[in-house]
């Protein structure tokens, strides 16, 4: 049994290419490197992780060619988990090992302060004990909404069992979970958002409050893909993954609510924001808000209209091509171009 970092991280080099598969699911293999855009699973390029011994070095080092960072697979678990404490590191690395856990780490665990519910820490934390959504309740919840292509970056998690309590002194339930990741402006986790699942119904599970969020929300985001100089920003994670769907190639956020909407922080780089409003009262505040907020600074703004209550109802009730047809007469025509097929 591995007693210590160095013997863990060996046992990982030995499964590199299944580490990278598993916690860099938006990087790919070329050669004998798995390329990646960061250690936080960013898509890119800029980072290689070596997945064969070699004269070069050995099997799991990877170093960041835009930042000049390195390290090894257990950096890649602690940053694309957003862990913080290396005792969750190496209990997350012996669980995709399948490794039991040490008695020192069982008693150091047992003795740790408990997290305290909603925080920072407990979002993390939950993430990262959370798995990709392939073959999962969050494909079969997302086809219902008419979502058959998912483009989330990496965004989106599944948990099978997550907590949920209708009140503060009510009984805990357990429910499949749809777990979004909310990050600042530079990547780092801030929060997760919690949308629990009928595992049978391919629905939301038949609770009061079927949606939930932890964290620091306010001027963060659910993101899908890296900004650059233009943006399409919006309230719901289904809203703005029927978006993906039909613009695949342009970054989104999603605030999750009307006022986090109004709020959100934006890039230094952005020139050109798309607001997709929903066709509410707080959803047209939202945008009028976001809208001055970014002419206010120098940005573009331009709202997209969804023609039904949002874009998900869009994609779901009139399908993938007439939501195109929508979204080709409200962008700007070079977005068009490099966009749409």
């Amino acid at each position: 049994m591995p007693r210590d970092a160095s013997e863990l991280a060996h046992r990982l080099a030995r499964e590199a290419e299944a580490v990278c598969g598993h916690y860099l699911s938006n990087g790919r293999r070329q050669g004998r490197y798995w390329l990646i855009g960061d250690s936080r699973n960013t898509p890119g390029r800029s980072m290689f992780v070596r997945l064969i011994e070699s004269a070069k070095g050995p099997a799991g080092k990877w170093t960041d060619a835009a930042t000049g960072e390195h390290g090894d697979l257990l950096d890649i678990i602690r940053d694309s988990c957003g862990l913080l404490d290396f005792r969750d590191v190496a209990e997350e690395a012996r669980r995709f090992l399948h490794l039991p856990r040490t008695g020192a780490e069982r008693t150091s665990t047992s003795g740790r302060a408990r997290i305290q519910p909603g925080s920072l820490e407990a979002a993390r934390r939950l993430f990262g004990m959370s798995q990709p959504i392939g073959r999962t309740a969050v494909e079969a919840y997302l086809r219902g909404r008419g979502i058959f292509v998912v483009h989330d970056e990496g965004a989106l998690r599944f948990h099978p069992r997550c907590y949920y309590r209708p009140e503060d002194d009510s009984p805990t339930e357990v429910w499949p979970a749809m777990i979004a990741r909310v990050t600042d402006l530079d990547g780092r986790i801030t929060g997760v958002h919690r949308t629990w699942l009928d595992p049978f119904r391919g629905d939301k599970a038949p609770v009061d409050t079927p949606r939930r969020a932890m964290g620091d929300l306010l001027g963060n985001a659910v993101r899908f893909g890296v900004p650059n100089d233009v943006l399409v920003a919006g309230e719901g994670i289904e809203t703005m993954l029927s978006l993906r769907c039909a613009l695949p190639t342009l970054p989104m956020a999603a605030a999750l609510s009307a006022n986090h909407l109004a709020a959100m922080l934006l890039p230094l780089a952005l020139r050109r924001l798309y607001i997709a409003r929903d066709a509410d009262s707080a959803g047209d505040s939202a945008a009028v808000t976001l809208m001055t907020r970014a002419e206010a600074v120098g940005i573009e703004a331009f709202a997209l209209s969804p023609g039904l209550g949002d874009f998900n109802e869009d994609l779901h009730t009139r399908g993938i091509e007439e939501l195109r047809v929508a979204l080709r007469e409200q962008l700007v025509s070079q977005d068009v171009a490099a966009s749409l097929p």
